[in-house]
């Protein structure tokens, strides 16, 4: 890729994300912050009145690296650590499924694992509510994490599914 071309992908995305300023919400008033931050110190949950319905930045940016950690755990750490189990001939096998399945899994964690794991269904498994990742977005999910967002919390706990069958 040469220098010019790199310049028009900066430009193209650059164009692409100036509307996601233009369909921000509007900002929280002093006192929706002030009651969201008393709730957080008590360790509560948020009123119902609130209007403040945003996930914190530190939250998330702490359930990502702590997902890049579990997922640096299946790939090298698993993957490396059964290939030592196995004689010499089979550790490219060993390795090659612990990848295979880093590939599968979130596949079938999107299109319906993680729904029957978190939807609200019966008392044995859940619904069909979050197939496809459908109605996961960045609102916060009161049931599981009231301060993450709910897509967040999902790739969090899309790497223990990865980490599962490796």
């Amino acid at each position: 890729m040469n220098r010019k071309t790199c310049w028009l992908w900066f430009l193209f995305l650059a164009l692409a994300l100036i509307p996601a300023g233009v369909f921000a919400a509007a900002p929280p008033t002093e006192a929706e912050r002030l009651a969201d931050i008393e709730a957080y110190l008590r360790n509560d949950a948020r009123s119902a009145a609130s209007a403040l319905n945003v996930a914190g930045p530190g939250h998330n940016a702490w359930m990502m690296i702590s997902a890049a950690l579990v997922l640096f755990m299946t790939l090298p750490g698993l993957a490396l650590f059964y290939g030592g189990l196995v004689r010499r001939k089979n550790v490219l096998s060993i390795v090659a499924q612990c990848l295979g399945l880093a590939c599968v899994v979130p596949i079938v964690w999107w299109a319906v694992g993680y729904s029957l794991c978190f939807a609200k269904g019966n008392g044995y498994i859940g619904g069909l509510e979050y197939a496809f990742f459908r109605n996961v977005d960045a609102t916060p999910n009161a049931d599981y994490g009231g301060w993450v967002s709910h897509n967040i919390y999902a790739i969090y706990q899309l790497m223990f599914a990865i980490i599962t069958p490796a």
